[in-house]
């Protein structure tokens, strides 16, 4: 596999990124726009949400951060869910699935920096 070529894994991965910070961000926009007093609480969701959305952009673009974004996204996910041990579990797995995918080394391949070739 060439560099150029993203792994299929990778492709779907960074599109159920995309879909579930834009689902989520949708979902809670309306707590957002509410005269709700906990305003912050629903900004830093759609916050997390948007980070969502980039991860998974950059991921489709190969960007080696997003990997690592994508990556810290999911394990925000499994300190917070760390009030339910079946939460925690089910965030724990997902979240080493993800690491698992992003990367392997045909993962890996896809992210490395192209080198410049000297004439």
């Amino acid at each position: 596999m060439n560099r150029n070529t993203r792994p299929l894994s990778v492709t779907v991965l960074a599109c159920l990124y995309v879909v579930i910070g834009v689902v989520g961000f949708a979902y809670h926009l309306p707590e957002l726009l509410s005269a709700n007093a906990f305003r912050f609480d629903a900004l830093s969701v759609e916050l997390t949400e948007l980070f969502a959305v980039l991860s998974g952009l950059f991921l489709l673009r190969g960007h080696n951060w997003a990997r690592w974004a994508a990556l810290a996204w999911m394990a925000f996910h499994v300190i917070l869910s760390a009030g339910s041990i079946r939460q925690f579990f089910m965030h724990a797995f997902f979240c080493i699935v993800i690491g698992w995918i992003l990367f392997r080394p045909d993962a890996a391949r896809y992210f490395r920096p192209a080198r410049i070739e000297r004439t």
